[in-house]
């Protein structure tokens, strides 16, 4: 058997395939222009922060944007934004809650009784929850769609991969020094599923001295240059670990942070 190159236009197997997977629909109500998935090799980078900065970013240029919440069993996005009630139901399908600033938004959270109870399905229920939140909610006019995915390279992550027609995706890091390999399996899965590398951002990167401004790399000399160059990604972004960001996102209030570390990606995927 030849080894599978994933170009499946030259492939003698064309539709005899169990790679060939077609695209979901969206719900015929439904209008989104762009779609980027936010992941990660390991969890506890800042996927979730990442997605809710770039979500706001892109909605101060005055951009509609929305956010799929597809880390089923760890869904944090609505309490970074302080949204609490509930997905509503009509005719056409579920609508999304929307934030202060008017982020549309999807989560299981919002749909459970009590936000602490646990989601305890299995890896199939799971990845057929996430196709929904695509193809049974009604998104009006998204200039720009995020998905929070979760972390790692298993059945969620491939589910949005081969359903959802992503323009791209952004990689979270952090600085320790297993990153360069954690990245690599990252990188190696969208360079497999044909989804471009838009760029990576290094969480946690430095502090800041309240007193002198000096950066403090508390995890080693970022090697995030070194890293992006390897891997072929030419945007980096860097954010502080800043106690202000943790308190608004513990607040609910994410939309309120001030900080210009991914305008260069927003600036990247606006062209």
């Amino acid at each position: 058997m030849s080894e599978c190159t994933h170009d499946c236009s030259t492939c003698a197997s064309k539709g005899n395939c169990s790679s060939e997977i077609q695209k979901e629909q969206l719900n015929k109500h439904s209008s989104v222009k762009k779609v980027y998935g936010i992941v990660s090799g390991k969890g506890g980078v800042g996927k979730s922060l990442v997605t809710s900065l770039m979500a706001t970013a892109m909605m101060r240029r005055e951009n509609r944007t929305a956010i799929i919440d597809a880390d089923i069993t760890g869904p944090s996005i609505p309490k970074m934004f302080g949204v609490k009630e509930g997905i509503q139901s009509c005719g056409e399908g579920l609508v999304p809650a929307t934030s202060k600033m008017g982020i549309q938004m999807a989560s299981v959270n919002l749909m459970l009784d009590n936000e602490t109870d646990p989601v305890v399905w299995r890896g199939p229920v799971i990845a057929g929850m996430v196709k929904q939140f695509w193809t049974d909610f009604i998104w009006s006019d998204v200039d720009y769609m995020f998905i929070d995915m979760p972390p790692g390279t298993g059945d969620v992550p491939l589910t949005v991969f081969q359903s959802i027609p992503l323009d791209g995706i952004i990689i979270v890091t952090s600085p320790q020094e297993l990153v360069s390999m954690i990245v690599s399996k990252a990188v190696k899965m969208a360079q497999l599923m044909n989804v471009p590398i838009v760029a990576i951002v290094e969480n946690m990167s430095y502090i800041k001295c309240p007193d002198c401004d000096k950066k403090i790399y508390v995890f080693g000399e970022s090697r995030i240059d070194e890293i992006a160059k390897a891997n072929g990604i030419e945007t980096v972004a860097r954010i502080p670990m800043d106690p202000s960001i943790a308190r608004l996102a513990d607040s609910g209030a994410i939309e309120l942070f001030e900080g210009e570390w991914l305008d260069n990606i927003a600036d990247i995927i606006e062209k």
